[in-house]
């Protein structure tokens, strides 16, 4: 195992029990933390950005106006909404977060056993069979959940639920490829080095960002 991939997976282990203590705790420390999430999110988006439209007023001001204003909105108020009041919504808010890193693990695990034909040109890395491996690895946290009898929240295995892990793992890799595209059209590699094996806090929760506002909108639908 390399010395780099050691480096991501603590990074990974560190962020994610710290991220749980954020949730669990209460509601306040929460919510300084989604806040504190959104402003190095911001600040990578506007550093990124900055080369390829420097040299274009509008367009960068339009740029960072974007990343404003969908980090204030949907991103804030969907985690504050998905978070809710009660413990049951702070435990299925972690659901949701497994459910994003299931998938992004499931494309790391595929991509690189499997490989095979690339996804798109946004991103070279990405291949079918990793978007594939991405929806596979989504159902997990049903399963993980189903046989278990501790976690006291609805998300036994259906196919409601199965749909609903679907549609998260879809809107992390679109999610994953928005950024991804901006990452290439300004020809940097990270969007930041505040984590270790990773980069940026941007590369690391790219398709989660986009996740939250989906999760809440299904959860406020009553659809899931």
């Amino acid at each position: 195992m390399s010395n780099e991939l050691i480096k991501r997976m603590m990074t990974s282990l560190i962020l994610f029990v710290v991220v749980i203590f954020c949730i669990l705790i209460n509601k306040i420390i929460f919510l300084i933390a989604v806040f504190m999430t959104a402003y190095l999110c911001f600040s990578e988006w506007c550093n990124i950005n900055y080369k390829f439209f420097s040299g274009q007023f509008w367009n960068y001001f339009l740029i960072r106006g974007l990343g404003l204003f969908y980090l204030l909105f949907p991103f804030i108020l969907g985690a504050f909404f998905l978070r809710g009041n009660s413990f049951e919504s702070a435990l299925f808010f972690i659901v949701v977060l497994c459910i994003c890193i299931c998938s992004d693990t499931g494309g790391y695990v595929f991509g690189n056993i499997i490989g095979g034909k690339k996804l798109t040109k946004i991103s070279p890395n990405k291949t079918i069979s990793g978007s594939i491996g991405s929806f596979i690895f989504s159902i997990l946290p049903i399963f993980l959940i189903d046989l278990q009898n501790y976690i006291d929240i609805n998300f036994y295995f259906s196919l409601k639920n199965i749909l609903f892990c679907l549609i998260i793992s879809l809107t992390c890799q679109l999610g994953d490829l928005f950024i991804s595209y901006f990452k290439r059209l300004n020809k940097v590699k990270n969007t930041g080095s505040i984590l270790p094996g990773h980069g940026g806090l941007l590369d690391r929760i790219d398709g989660i960002i986009f996740a939250i506002p989906t999760a809440s909108i299904l959860k406020l639908s009553q659809i899931f």
